[in-house]
């Protein structure tokens, strides 16, 4: 009898406690709601809305000379981007910039990476000279490369003129294709220290007992190289091609610094291509470039994504 009436009590005691409980987490959640709300509305406001009027501006003639009429177009501003002269020149550029750039990128990388791993002296100022042009703007080494290469008093030419390989001057950025290799050349050489930083760190996770045990078994470097070493990192490898693919797609800086796309449209790529649509005033257009540049990025970032998780596992 006496623990049958013990037992209410028990049970309120409980109640009362499983109720302080909810209240309280009720008040955490509501307190950590409130610290997360200015920044939730920053990005929202900052990011989310002017994704959603940009994708809203591509279906519609929204020009900035003439805002009292932006009419609804539908798909015309996609079917005007296609059918023009340049869109093919674009598309083109756009691949010659991303593979023109990522392969010597990696490769010049990769042996940097190689260089760095072993212990030398100086090796942390060679390291920092190395990673040191990642922590310049793109931009700045647009405009550092467009007095490199002009013609006139760059010290590209000199060099050249210097060793004997040219007679007279070149008009690196004048040239349709002199202009593409030459802003794919600063980009490689902006580009390498991605390569080097992130593969040095790769091969840092590769076990030294399992190198001298090869070279033990007579397996010379390039033995090493390509059955122990590249099969190791291999799938940080993928997902760092992957990353850099999609950052120099998106990657106008270096481009518009040292040509703006010129000479005649030669050297534009997608992003440049939408920048100048954007400074004409034509968002509409510049609106419908940059949802078909989300269209390829989302494709990478799908597969990035895909690599990622099983890296993981």
């Amino acid at each position: 009898m006496t623990s049958g009436r013990r037992r209410p009590a028990a049970h309120a005691g409980r109640g009362a406690s499983g109720a302080r409980r909810a209240a309280f987490g009720r008040r955490h959640a509501l307190t950590i709601l409130a610290f997360l709300a200015p920044a939730i509305v920053f990005v929202c406001w900052f990011t989310y809305y002017p994704m959603l009027q940009g994708a809203r501006m591509a279906f519609l003639d929204w020009n900035l000379w003439d805002l009292t009429s932006t009419p609804f177009v539908g798909l015309q501003n996609f079917r005007t981007i296609l059918s023009d002269p340049v869109f093919p020149t674009v598309v083109a550029n756009s691949a010659l910039w991303v593979i023109g750039s990522l392969v010597p990128q990696f490769v010049i990388g990769f042996a940097i990476a190689l260089a760095l791993r072993k212990r030398f002296r100086f090796r942390g100022v060679y390291q920092a000279l190395v990673f040191f042009p990642w922590a310049v703007s793109g931009f700045l080494i647009g405009m550092l490369f467009r007095w490199m290469f002009n013609a006139e008093f760059g010290v590209i030419n000199d060099l050249l003129m210097k060793v004997g390989i040219i007679d007279t001057p070149v008009a690196w950025l004048a040239s349709a294709g002199l202009a593409m290799f030459s802003v794919i050349v600063a980009n490689i050489w902006y580009g390498v220290t991605f390569f080097a930083i992130m593969i040095l760190a790769a091969l840092q996770s590769v076990p030294d007992e399992m190198l001298e045990a090869a070279s033990i078994d007579g397996a010379g470097k390039v033995r090493q190289l390509f059955s122990i070493i590249i099969p190791y990192i291999s799938m940080t490898l993928y997902l760092v091609v992957l990353l850099r693919v999609i950052w120099i797609f998106n990657f106008p800086d270096i481009i518009y610094a040292m040509t703006g796309g010129g000479p005649a449209n030669q050297t534009h790529i997608v992003t440049t291509w939408m920048i100048n649509y954007t400074q004409q005033g034509n968002y509409g257009l510049a609106s419908a470039i940059g949802l078909f540049v989300v269209a390829f990025l989302c494709v990478f970032c799908t597969f990035y994504l895909v690599a990622m998780r099983r890296s993981s596992r």
